[in-house]
């Protein structure tokens, strides 16, 4: 294992990852950042899809690929092929996790299902992220993000109340399960140093997306229907202002979203006297955060014109300073241009070996004593060596041979 994965949250960890396109990527690139080791199981022919799937440039990987397979090594195996079936348990043998997220079934027709797998080594956690659960009607149907975000009710509370159902921008039903599979994943790991085994960690997009909608779910349990689309305010449509007003510039994200808490009336009377009424403070129509909810228009009119004056950063600074909550709109040219995100790791530069310097995502969680290091995305079988070699002790001519035989 490389020397910066040393003294880190996962050193030592080994993981063999059958990844591909997006919810599956980022559970092993997660684990990369804290310090396992991945080693990535590719198709010799090619790769992983998201290699070229996505790509602006015929022959080299995408930025899809890049932005979420750094920290991973590559080798290339032929699981069609005994030899590189022989590979392959060899490094099932020796590894702590296996994450796939394969079309339903596919894993078993390799002979890599969790059976197989725990036969060889019982130790080892086996993961997956699905479109559904097991059990399921859909069990067998394939899945991608925006179905997910459909099928598990995410689409159905995003959007304005009188409008169609919205997909929201961010890769919610992917990324979303994926981070729910990282949890499984680490308490699986932590509960084998206690039970000596590995067991089977599964996660579908579906039921992740029922969890990411909790408070949904509140909602529909206070009035006994299902929870409808609330455009910008609160699912539970119990608090204003909640609210995205447009600034002064009138760009396409020149607003700032001001919010109030629904505990008490501390912060609205904050907000009302940074913009000069507090005429209003004794109020009847504005006294709780149920009776602003139900003059949801009064209050618009009262913050709209005060919040027009400024452009989208001096209302953040101005109202927050006050103590009320205030959020302006980043775009992502913003949020990737901003020193503060660059000095933090939010964003990274990374030197990839044929695409040159890029600007990525980092990772976002801070631990005092594990580093956050990014390397680039791997290209296609560049750890075979390594790999087969130093790993699994073969030597250059049994790789050479390998290779010509087709099975890496």
């Amino acid at each position: 294992m490389s020397d910066k994965s040393e003294g880190r949250a996962l050193s030592g960890i080994r993981v063999l990852d059958f990844t591909q396109f997006e919810a599956g990527t980022v559970v092993t690139q997660a684990m990369g950042w804290m310090g396992a080791e991945i080693i990535k199981i590719e198709n010799p022919k090619g790769g992983e899809m998201g290699r070229y799937a996505s790509t602006e440039v015929k022959g080299k990987d995408s930025f899809y690929f890049m932005f979420l397979n750094a920290n991973k090594k590559s080798v290339t195996l032929n699981l069609k092929s005994d030899k590189g079936r022989e590979l392959l348990h060899d490094l099932i043998r020796i590894s702590d996790v296996l994450v796939e997220n394969f079309t339903p079934g596919m894993m078993e027709k390799l002979g890599l299902g969790w059976e197989d797998v725990h036969k060889i080594n019982p130790r080892l956690i086996y993961a997956q992220v699905k479109g559904y659960g097991e059990g399921s009607p859909y069990e067998s149907f394939k899945s991608f993000d925006m179905i997910a975000q459909a099928t598990g009710g995410v689409m159905s509370i995003t959007g304005d109340p009188d409008g169609r159902p919205i997909k929201p921008g961010v890769t919610l039903g992917d990324t979303g399960a994926g981070l729910h599979s990282i949890i499984g994943i680490l308490g699986a790991l932590i509960q084998r140093q206690t039970s000596g085994r590995g067991q089977k960690v599964t996660v579908a997009m579906q039921d992740a997306m029922v969890n990411f909608c909790r408070v949904a779910y509140v909602a529909q349990a206070r009035s006994g229907e299902a929870c409808p689309r609330m455009g910008n305010q609160l699912v539970l449509g119990t608090t204003a202002p909640s609210e995205a007003y447009r600034c002064k510039g009138g760009g396409l994200n020149d607003y700032c979203y001001v919010y109030s808490s629904r505990a008490n009336n501390v912060q609205w009377e904050a907000l009302l006297r940074v913009i000069g009424r507090e005429d209003l403070m004794d109020d009847p129509r504005f006294a709780s955060s149920e009776t602003r909810a139900q003059h949801i228009d009064a209050v618009n009119a009262l913050i709209a014109p005060w919040v027009e004056q400024y452009d989208k950063h001096e209302a953040m600074r101005i109202l927050g300073k006050a103590g009320v909550p205030a959020g302006a709109v980043l775009d992502t040219l913003e949020l990737s241009q901003d020193q503060s995100m660059h000095d933090r790791g939010v964003f990274v530069t990374i030197d990839h070996p044929e695409r040159g310097s890029f600007l990525m995502p980092g990772w976002p969680v801070q631990m005092s004593d594990s580093p956050n290091i990014t390397t680039p995305a791997p290209l296609l079988g560049s750890s075979n060596s390594d790999i087969y070699g130093q790993l699994l002790g073969l030597d250059e001519d049994e790789i050479t041979e390998l290779k010509n035989a087709g099975a890496i």
